[in-house]
């Protein structure tokens, strides 16, 4: 197995950052796109992939939730990254001489704010440090983006503007996969499972699927929806909850989810961050 981690974006990316943090000795893999990453692991070019999923300002990371059953990759961990986004330009840019900011949608949309009260049009991107990458290239004072500061660093820019995202609570939500199942030990601490399940097409069976983590006092703290293949009579869903299948309260969930459910899948049993205590 290749000693590699694969994450979506080039050199400099906030997933770049959240890969080296996390797993310094493995040499960091950029890929174009989520299904890249996800393949690389697949095909045994990288040994885990590091992958966002959601931000605390916004929201699910588009496209993602789908992909993640279809990859056939388990999910080992959690990381919860905060995310600091620089405004980027080049040596000799100023702030009021900029025009457009380029930078991914996420991020755009964590800095719309900030990017109204400069009065610069935002332009879209594939990733943060691509357009790092871009302006780099273009060689236009008027053009920024917006990007971490180890990409400001790669690609030779500086920094107009430190920190400016609209909220201070800026974090994004990162999962690893990997090829085989690295489930956490029972009693090794707080953790999370993540599962897919399709359940019944019948009157009210989501209710009754998943009532069984209301009673037994375990706590579903994702429930995502999803079709599959083209199919709108019945959908897939991705939850994760608290806690391990071995303990008797998950466990009996689980098993009321599996009568009401034509098909359920565990995807991870894996460490919560301890970001969640804070």
């Amino acid at each position: 197995m290749t000693e590699r981690i694969s994450f979506q974006g080039e050199r400099g990316a906030n997933s770049h950052i959240a890969a080296r943090e996390s797993y310094p000795a493995l040499e960091p893999l950029p890929c174009p796109s989520f299904e890249d990453a996800f393949a690389a692991v697949s095909e045994g070019q990288a040994r885990y992939a590091m992958i966002p999923v959601e931000n605390s300002v916004a929201g699910r990371v588009a496209d993602v939730h789908y992909l993640i059953p279809e990859s056939g990759l388990y999910i080992i961990g959690e990381r919860f990254v905060p995310i600091k986004h620089q405004l980027l330009g080049l040596k000799d840019a100023t702030l009021d001489g900029l025009t457009h900011v380029r930078s991914h949608p996420q991020a755009l949309g964590q800095c719309r704010k900030a990017l109204r009260a400069l009065g610069v049009t935002a332009v879209k991107t594939a990733d943060t440090a691509g357009a790092a990458r871009e302006i780099a290239e273009l060689g236009d004072a008027r053009i920024g983006a917006l990007a971490s500061s180890l990409a400001a660093e790669i690609y030779g820019l500086k920094v107009l503007k430190a920190d400016i995202a609209d909220a201070p609570h800026n974090t994004t939500r990162f999962l690893v996969f990997a090829r085989d199942e690295q489930n956490a030990a029972p009693d090794s601490g707080p953790c999370m499972t993540s599962f897919v399940f399709r359940v019944r097409n019948v009157p009210a069976a989501l209710y009754k699927a998943t009532g069984g983590f209301a009673t037994n006092g375990v706590n579903m703290t994702k429930l995502e929806s999803y079709i599959e293949g083209g199919a709108f009579s019945a959908a897939m869903f991705f939850a994760e909850i608290e806690g391990h299948p071995s303990e008797s309260r998950v466990r009996l969930a689980l098993e009321e989810l599996a009568f009401f459910s034509t098909s359920l899948k565990i995807l991870g049993v894996y460490p919560a961050d301890p970001f969640r205590r804070s």
